[in-house]
């Protein structure tokens, strides 16, 4: 029997093609099975070197309390990896690019504003660290983050922040942390899912909560 014989990636049809592997890792059998298929395939998309993927959508909710507000603002001093305003309805960008150099992925966010300029939130995703998976800001500061699956709904949860300089890793006390951060992905049918942040800190409270409705952008 004689086997097809395809190029490069981009002439093998899709139901042949290898998706990226590096989420489905992180979790069993069973979550990732209990994800939504349109959930699945997000997260299994292979990009190339330097290729992104973006999704675009509007706010729907942000809730700030005082103490919220107040470690936004002071995270401008890492590259500003929160959100700083308070504007719903907006416009909201998410760009994905592969990263080959460090095997990860950037993250790059945009937020709208009523009557003022956007902002604008970069990250990168290395699969590395003690769970895995880890999301770096500015500052050299970074999360290690764990994923799991509830209700059909795919979870990051912060597992431990750290910080990085002249090539030390150390941990960021407890008490110095903004609290426990949960992000979440939610299919919502149609080619939509709902995008959640949410920080809750021992002593203060819920920090931050922001919700947005993304779809993907054809290219």
């Amino acid at each position: 029997m004689l086997r097809p014989v395809f190029r490069d990636a981009h002439d093998i049809p899709e139901p042949l093609r290898l998706g990226d592997l590096r989420f489905r890792k992180l979790l069993s059998n069973d979550d990732w099975f209990a994800l939504p298929a349109p959930v699945r395939k997000r997260f299994s998309k292979r990009l190339s070197n330097g290729a992104s993927v973006v999704y675009a959508g509007q706010v729907t909710a942000m809730r700030v309390n005082l103490a919220g507000r107040v470690l936004s603002h002071l995270a401008r001093l890492i590259g500003s990896p929160l959100p700083l305003f308070r504007d719903i309805a907006v416009p909201a960008v998410v760009t994905v690019t592969e990263d080959e150099r460090s095997g990860g992925q950037i993250w790059t966010r945009m937020y709208a504003r009523h009557g003022g300029l956007p902002q604008v939130i970069h990250s990168a995703k290395r699969f590395a660290g003690p769970t895995g998976l880890e999301e770096c800001v500015g500052g050299g500061v970074g999360m290690a983050l764990t994923v799991a699956v509830e209700e059909g709904t795919l979870l990051f949860r912060s597992a431990g922040y750290f910080v990085q300089l002249f090539g030390r890793r150390m941990a960021i006390p407890r008490w110095l942390t903004p609290g426990a951060l949960t992000v979440s992905h939610t299919e919502l049918g149609e080619g939509r899912f709902q995008f959640g942040l949410d920080i809750i800190h021992p002593w203060l409270g819920q920090l931050m909560h922001q919700t947005a409705v993304f779809r993907e952008v054809k290219p």
